[in-house]
């Protein structure tokens, strides 16, 4: 019986967070070429995983960022360039 409720308030929990995720995604944006080495959030061209770009400011390294924030930093980009 114990492991229906466990099942059960995880599923309703999930249910309840997912709106909070996705208006949290829609408020940020992608910002290239400003990562510190081993910092970027997901993978990248020549990596495939978060936390393994090779160096600071690479070009296709990302991380999430505020919305419109990308643009007010120095060397920041909405799209990754080679």
């Amino acid at each position: 019986m114990k492991t229906t409720h466990l099942v059960l308030a995880s599923a309703i929990a999930a249910i309840v967070a997912l709106p909070a995720a996705a208006q949290k995604a829609a408020e940020t944006e992608k910002c290239y070429g400003v990562v510190k080495a081993g910092q970027n959030d997901c993978q990248t061209a020549t990596s495939s995983c978060a936390g393994t770009s090779k160096k600071d400011g690479q070009k296709d390294a990302w991380i999430a960022v505020p919305k419109g924030t990308c643009a007010k930093i120095v060397g920041g980009a909405t799209t990754a360039s080679k």
